[in-house]
């Protein structure tokens, strides 16, 4: 299960009008991996880790995980790719206190095992890439700092995903936010993120 926010349901940077599924990195994943496999997709616009957002609300991350891993039990695997939403200058949070959240989601997801509907998943998390130049972008004014938020993520979460005992891998490494608004991805990073991700599962789950 691919658990996330826009970019995990597909914003375009353009209008964020939806790309189709084979499009979408959760899709293009079930592509990779094909027979065998069933991705799902948990994308939502605007999801945040574990804060209860004042302004879109319904957007808690933590409170929408136990249901949609026990929605959707047995799982194999659990993608986690947040911490883009908590960057909004409203939550006033630090890349520390994003990658404690993370790793928050991840206790939580350990937890969820079932004597009937299965144990709990193996889980992946994928930091997302840095935000790109914000200036254009319609949603500058309440990202104030996350640029420099954003490139500290992965290097704050690391050594806790050993501490914690998580996989993770680094999207930043592999592709970057679209130059039209700063924040989503370009089709061609979709289908980048979704190559690099199938061969990690395959490593985790076989």
């Amino acid at each position: 299960m691919c658990f996330g926010d826009s970019n995990t349901w597909g914003a375009s940077p353009i209008q964020g009008i939806r790309y189709d599924r084979k499009t979408r990195w959760p899709g293009a994943l079930q592509k990779e991996l094909v027979d065998g496999y069933y991705v799902i997709e948990e994308g939502l616009p605007g999801r945040n880790t574990v804060w209860d957002d004042p302004v879109d609300g319904d957007r808690n991350g933590l409170k929408h995980l136990v249901p949609l891993i026990y929605s959707h039990m047995p799982l194999d695997l659990l993608i986690i790719l947040l911490g883009t939403n908590d960057l909004k200058s409203r939550f006033s949070v630090s890349a520390m206190d994003i990658a404690l959240s993370i790793c928050r989601l991840v206790r939580v997801a350990r937890q969820c095992d079932h004597h009937l509907m299965g144990p709990a998943p193996e889980i992946l998390v994928v930091v997302p890439p840095p935000l790109g130049d914000l200036s254009e972008s319609h949603s500058k004014g309440i990202l104030l700092g996350a640029g420099e938020k954003s490139r500290q993520l992965a290097a704050e979460l690391k050594p806790l995903s050993e501490e914690f005992k998580f996989r993770m891998m680094d999207a930043g490494e592999i592709i970057e936010c679209s130059p039209v608004d700063g924040i989503h991805w370009e089709p061609e990073e979709h289908q980048k993120l979704a190559l690099a991700v199938s061969k990690v599962v395959k490593e985790m789950i076989g």
